[in-house]
């Protein structure tokens, strides 16, 4: 299960609704289909910005049923979000990705709340790992899940059999980061989803990144990633700078709504829903992040070399 290969920028979907709260099906598709069209490598869904906690069962299935249709015409990796703070349910959830055969991997996240020993997280991602029908991008997010994994534990867990990869987002470029990035197990791809600070870890070596922010300007982020990864340091560089004041503007409400009410402006969703208890980002973030959208549209591509 360790041949995947992980590489370039994946995009974790929103999950789109109409005006009336319904699952808009069709501009999810449309989504899939425009950040392919515009570099990316594959997709992720059923990620944190995809609000998978306040879908039904029908509407998560709904979401990978469009997904796969995309990915599968587009030859396209597809990332599902899957697992929680029970081992036993996560095992139970991984299982059901059988029914989608374009699934390449599952993001599965530390355990939550709980908040488990380092050994216990390791146990919980080893056990899931033997029983996954796909390899495993471990989800490294400390302040969402209240729990520190070290690079010690996530060295241990990148040398497994079943674990592709890990999606780092610890809010920044931290010692556990630099030690683990010195010493990576072989085909152990980390990818950065900290949009904000991507551009380091990428220069430390990363495959690629997970960002919610290439939902907008996609072939910037595609053309950052790519520049960072090809050793272009100036572009790399340049194309960071220009993308890290959209990424701010993006983040200034919890993830997703600004992302959402500026593709609603686009008129590329029906609304700008959110499901509670989430709440729709205001006039003022709205056109903050569209004037950075404008910035970054109108300057001249950099040169990837």
């Amino acid at each position: 299960m360790n041949d995947l290969t992980l590489a370039g920028l994946y995009v974790p979907l929103v999950t789109p609704f109409t005006a009336d709260g319904q699952l808009a099906a069709d501009a999810l598709e449309g989504l899939a289909h425009a950040v392919l069209d515009e570099g990316a490598a594959g997709v992720v869904a059923l990620g944190t910005t995809g609000e998978p906690a306040t879908l039904t069962a029908e509407e998560r299935h709904t979401v990978l049923d469009v997904c796969a249709r995309v990915c599968r015409e587009r030859s396209a990796t597809l990332i599902a979000g899957a697992g929680s703070n029970d081992t036993r349910a996560s095992a139970e959830a991984l299982a059901q990705l059988t029914a989608w055969p374009e699934i390449s991997a599952a993001l599965a996240v530390v355990p939550y709340y709980t908040r488990p020993s380092e050994e216990g997280v390791a146990a919980h991602f080893a056990s899931l790992a033997r029983q996954s029908p796909v390899p495993l991008i471990i989800y490294n997010i400390p302040y969402r899940t209240g729990q520190s994994v070290g690079w010690r534990t996530l060295r241990q867990l990148g040398d497994l059999p079943g674990i592709a990869g890990l999606k780092q987002a610890v809010g920044g470029i931290d010692e556990d980061t630099v030690r683990l990035m010195a010493d990576l197990p072989e085909r152990f791809a980390v990818l950065g989803g900290e949009d904000i600070v991507v551009a380091p870890l990428l220069a430390l070596g990363a495959a690629g990144a997970i960002l919610a922010s290439a939902h907008l300007c996609t072939g910037a982020y595609a053309d950052m990633v790519a520049a960072w990864r090809s050793g272009a340091v100036g572009g790399g560089r340049l194309l960071s700078h220009r993308l890290t004041r959209l990424s701010a503007a993006l983040f200034t409400r919890p993830n997703p709504v600004v992302i959402k009410a500026v593709l609603h402006a686009q008129g590329r969703i029906p609304s700008p829903a959110v499901r509670l208890p989430l709440l729709a980002a205001g006039p003022d973030a709205t056109a903050a992040a569209l004037r950075e959208v404008s910035q970054v549209a109108a300057v001249t591509p950099v040169p990837s070399a």
